[in-house]
């Protein structure tokens, strides 16, 4: 890194460690209050986060608002759990699993594993769960996109790997995953945002046809894993490790090419199910369904 770079990792670690003082309700009252500036300060993604919800979910303009400020406070609160990595675990008072059985049955699970999550809820304790779930040798990883400034990728790659996972770049990720599936590990993907055209599998996604990452459905498939949805939810002080039934990849019967999109759907439901039973805890203030399908594209759901 530049001189300028290594100061500002000093100045996020320094940061970082004042904000860990001030603990989980600390985590809280920062983000009810950065969550209603942001608000205030960013008109536009107000306006595409309410639009989204009125669009995706039917609401009215005054609920759709509503849902939107409370997301907004959500992620903010988010952003500043990173810093609580090393204070969050599976034996954590505050954490709850829902249902509890499927949590022992993920536990136990000696099978490769894809687990597919999304920009909802507590994210960043998540992935820092994701490390806890088995012990190594047994892979762990999360892939994640990288930040283009060293020093903040630096400083947030030592907060998600507090905990013994991974963090793995989404450009390099494809040969990792598979080795780590080969040894029965773990593969946590973000399954959620926009995809690129060349990258994509078109599907509909609330109402409306979205660019789907193939990646986690193609690796999956190869690596014949379940695929597991989850995420952690917040309920008032509490967070939740809320999960869904797995999808086994070994026991489809289609061709590749299905294969891969019927693990794409599967996924895109599960994520899509979280969203509506706590839209305010996802992130609608991106542009999730902003890539369009070209003819050119080799295929989209109605083709197979």
């Amino acid at each position: 890194m530049t001189t300028g770079q290594k100061m500002r990792l000093r100045i996020l670690k320094s940061f970082g460690s004042f904000l860990r003082r001030f603990g989980f309700s600390g985590a809280e009252r920062m983000g009810n209050f950065m969550g209603r500036l942001f608000w205030r300060l960013l008109p536009s993604r107000r306006e595409l986060a309410t639009k989204n919800i009125m669009t995706h979910l039917g609401k009215g303009r005054e609920e759709a608002e509503q849902i939107a400020f409370e997301s907004f406070i959500h992620n903010a609160r988010s952003f500043l759990e990173i810093v609580l990595t090393k204070d969050f675990g599976l034996d954590s008072p505050s954490l709850r699993f829902d249902p509890p059985e499927l949590f022992e049955e993920l536990k136990n699970c000696q099978r490769p594993i894809v687990a597919a999550t999304a920009h909802f809820g507590a994210w960043e304790l998540l992935a820092s769960l994701l490390g806890q779930i088995y012990e190594a040798p047994r892979p762990r990883m999360v892939v994640v996109r990288n930040y283009p400034d060293p020093a903040v990728q630096e400083f947030i790659a030592s907060c998600r790997e507090a905990t013994g996972a991974d963090m793995v770049g989404h450009r390099q990720a494809a040969m990792g995953v598979i080795r780590a599936l080969h040894k029965n590990g773990i593969a946590a993907f973000l399954v959620d945002h926009n995809a690129m055209r060349r990258e994509a599998i078109f599907i509909p996604f609330l109402g409306e046809e979205a660019a789907v990452n193939a990646g986690p459905a193609l690796l999956a498939v190869r690596g014949k894993a379940l695929v597991w949805p989850l995420v952690l939810a917040r309920e008032g002080n509490d967070y939740v490790f809320r999960l869904q039934k797995p999808l086994d990849t070994a026991e489809l019967t289609g061709t590749r090419e299905e294969n891969i999109l019927e693990t794409a759907k599967f996924y895109t439901r599960a994520i899509e199910k979280f969203i509506i039973d706590t839209p305010e805890q996802w992130f609608w203030m991106h542009e999730r369904w902003k890539t369009k399908f070209k003819e050119s594209k080799k295929f989209r759901d109605r083709d197979c």
